[in-house]
C-alpha cells in the first residue's frame, strides 16, 4: 500500500499532521503534569518538564529550579525527577550517593513508597480525568434529550414538507405511546417502513395526529474516520434516497443492505442541498463490540444514522454530566481490554491495532468534522494513553507500580541490576509493538 493512499481525502498531510501534534500534545501535557504536579506535592523535585524529544525549541526555568521546555518532536514527553539517569525515571546511583540524606529524600528513588506511588499514578489518572471532564462538557453543551421526545430543528429531507414542527411533544406512533425515548426507539422498531408515519403530538397545549417521515430516515449524522463513507466523500446531513436504484425511506435498510453486501460494492443515490449525486462504496469487514462484551464481524460503510429531527434539549446538571463522562470512560476501557484479549486469543483480526499513522489519519479525520468530534477524538485518545500506561510493562507507568508492587511484599526494590535487564526488555517490546502497529497502518485494508 502506498503511504501516501493513508492521508486522508479531506485535505493534506500537513493537516492531519497539525490534528495529531495538537491532540498528542494535549494529552502528554496533562499526563506529564499530573506526575509533576502530584510529585510536588509529594516532595518529589522535578527538574526538566520537557513536550517533545530531542533538541529543545524553547524553554526557561521557574523559581522551583524546574525547567520546563518545548523540544523539536512532538511525539510524547517526560518529566525528569532529581536523581533520574532519564525521562523513564532510571536511576542515577552515582548522583543519588553523593547526596544528603535530606536531599534524596526529594529524589523519586529516595522518596517514600507512598510517594512513589501516587507521583507515578497520577499520570493515567489525569488522563482519566481529562476524559471525564471532556465528556462532562460536551454533555453540557449538547444538553439532554427533553423527555417525553420533543421535537427540535427538522432535518431538512427531500420528500415532502412535514407536518411535525419544532417544540411538538411527540406521545404516540403508530398508537404506540412514547412517554420517553426507550419508548420511542421500542416503536420505531415496529413500524413499517413503508407509508407515512401518524404522529399523535401536543402542540400548542392541544393533541393531534400529524402525518410525518420515518423517524430514522436515511440521513447522515455522522461519518467514521477511515471508512468507506469518508473515502467517496460523504458528508453530514446527506440523504441516501436509493441503493443500487431501489428506493429507501429508513436508515435500517441501508444497515440491512450493507450487512447483506459480504463486501460487494454498492451504488448509492444521494440528495445533498438540493441536488442528486451518485456514489459507489465498497463495505469494510469490521470487528465491533457487543452487548454480552464479546465482538460481532461486520460489513460497515462507516456512517451514522439520525432521527427525523434533532431532539429538544435541557442543560445537564453537573452529577448528571460527571455521571455520563464516567460512563463513557468505562465504556472505551472495558472495550479496549475486551478488544486486546479478543486479539491476543485470535478471535478478531489484528488489524484492529492502529499505529501512529493510523492515529494520525484519525485525528485528521475527527478535526475534518467540526471541534466538537475533535474534542471528542481528543477524550476517547486520552482514555487510551492512560490505559496503556498502565500496562505492566517495564518503562511504562503500570511496570513501575508493579515494581512499586513487588517492594511492599519483600520489603526492598528489585536491585539496579534487575532492574536495567527489566527496563531493556520492556523497551524492547514497546519498540516491538509500535514496529507491529505501524505495519497495520501500512499494509491492513
Amino acid at each position: 500500500m502506498d503511504i501516501a493512499s493513508l492521508i486522508p481525502s479531506f485535505g493534506n498531510a500537513a493537516f492531519t499532521v497539525v490534528a495529531f501534534v495538537v491532540a498528542l500534545s494535549v494529552i502528554v501535557t496533562v499526563h506529564e503534569y499530573g506526575h509533576y504536579i502530584v510529585g510536588r506535592w509529594t516532595g518529589i523535585r522535578a527538574e526538566v518538564f520537557s513536550l517533545g524529544f530531542g533538541p529543545v525549541l524553547v524553554s526557561r526555568v521557574d523559581r522551583r529550579g524546574t525547567r520546563w521546555q518545548i523540544a523539536a518532536l512532538p511525539l510524547g514527553g517526560y518529566v525528569r525527577f532529581l536523581g533520574d539517569s532519564d525521562g523513564a525515571s532510571g536511576k542515577d546511583a552515582a548522583a543519588i550517593a553523593g547526596m544528603e540524606a535530606d536531599e534524596r529524600r526529594h529524589t523519586m528513588h529516595g522518596a517514600p513508597l507512598w510517594a512513589r506511588v501516587l507521583t507515578v499514578a497520577a499520570g493515567p489518572v489525569f488522563n482519566f480525568v481529562l476524559s471525564i471532564a471532556v465528556f462532562a462538557m460536551l454533555a453540557v453543551v449538547s444538553g439532554v434529550a427533553i423527555e417525553p421526545p420533543t421535537v427540535g430543528k427538522l432535518q431538512p429531507l427531500p420528500a415532502a414538507q412535514s407536518a411535525l414542527r419544532e417544540g411538538d411533544t411527540i406521545l404516540a406512533l403508530d398508537g404506540r405511546a412514547t412517554p420517553d425515548y426507550t419508548a420511542f426507539y421500542d416503536a420505531v422498531a415496529a413500524l413499517p417502513v413503508d407509508g407515512e408515519t401518524a404522529y399523535l403530538v401536543r402542540r400548542d397545549g392541544v393533541e393531534q395526529e400529524v402525518a410525518g417521515p420515518y423517524p430514522f430516515p436515511p440521513v447522515v449524522s455522522a461519518i467514521q474516520p477511515k471508512s468507506a463513507a469518508m473515502e467517496v466523500g460523504l458528508k453530514e446531513g446527506d440523504v441516501i434516497t436509493a441503493i443500487d436504484g431501489q428506493p429507501i425511506r429508513a436508515f435500517r435498510q441501508l444497515q440491512d443492505v450493507v450487512t447483506a453486501s459480504e463486501g460487494a460494492p454498492i451504488a448509492l443515490t444521494v440528495w445533498r442541498d438540493g441536488e442528486t449525486l451518485s456514489f459507489s462504496l465498497t463495505p469494510k469487514r469490521m470487528d465491533m463490540p457487543d452487548p454480552e462484551g464479546g465482538f460481532e464481524t461486520r460489513w460497515l460503510i462507516g456512517m451514522t444514522g439520525g432521527l427525523a429531527f434533532e431532539p429538544a434539549t435541557r442543560m445537564a446538571g453537573p452529577l448528571e454530566a460527571v455521571s455520563y463522562g464516567a460512563d463513557q470512560l468505562g465504556f472505551i476501557v472495558t472495550s479496549s481490554l475486551s478488544g486486546l484479549y479478543h486479539m491476543i486469543a485470535g478471535k478478531i483480526s489484528s488489524c484492529n491495532l492502529s499505529g501512529p499513522l493510523g492515529i494520525a489519519e484519525s485525528s485528521g479525520a475527527a478535526a475534518s468534522q467540526g471541534l466538537e468530534s475533535f474534542v471528542w477524538f481528543i477524550a476517547m485518545l486520552s482514555t487510551a494513553v492512560g490505559l496503556l500506561n498502565l500496562f505492566p510493562i517495564p518503562v511504562l507507568d503500570g511496570g513501575h507500580l508493579v515494581f512499586y508492587a513487588y517492594e511492599a511484599v519483600v520489603g526492598r526494590p528489585p536491585s539496579d541490576k534487575a532492574l536495567r535487564v527489566l527496563m531493556a526488555a520492556g523497551f524492547a517490546l514497546l519498540i516491538g509493538l509500535m514496529v507491529f502497529a505501524l505495519t497495520n497502518d501500512i499494509f491492513c485494508p
